[in-house]
């Protein structure tokens, strides 16, 4: 996979996309040529080029790296300030995650062990055993 960095128009992308059309080597794109990656972050040097574009361009992959962050911390920042304000989160109540969305979120059950998702086979992994120091479990990871 090849991440071209800093370019600067869909031109741009779409000339380091011909370029690598159809270059040798192992384990090629469909189409040939190698995977080529494409990240999207804001207020950088590419302007916003929408997904299905950068198909278009011979893409496969776009990333954006920071843009959930940016947004959530936005909110956070907003909510924070309102709270100092005001002393109260009421207003925010009907935008936040419900428990049971975020413990649907984590495949967590109140009162039982919570046991990681994409644990090894076989390794048997729980937030308890962290807890209770099982170093044997934690190798397993």
């Amino acid at each position: 996979m090849i991440f071209p960095e800093g370019l600067e128009s869909e031109g741009e992308f779409a000339t380091v996309a011909e370029a690598l059309h159809g270059y040798g080597g192992r384990g090629g794109a469909p189409g040939g040529g190698p995977f080529l990656l494409a990240n999207m972050t804001e207020w950088g040097k590419t302007p916003p080029i929408p997904v299905a574009r950068f198909g278009e361009l011979g893409y496969h992959c776009v990333i954006f790296p920071i843009t959930a962050l940016r947004v959530a911390m936005g909110e956070v920042t907003r909510m924070l300030a309102h709270l100092k304000e005001s002393g109260e989160v009421v207003p925010y109540l009907d935008s936040m995650q419900k428990r049971g969305e975020t413990y649907e979120l984590l495949g967590y059950t109140p009162g039982e062990p919570w046991v990681y998702p994409n644990a090894k086979a076989g390794a048997g992994f729980s937030a308890t055993h962290f807890a209770h120091g099982d170093n044997e479990a934690k190798s397993k990871l």
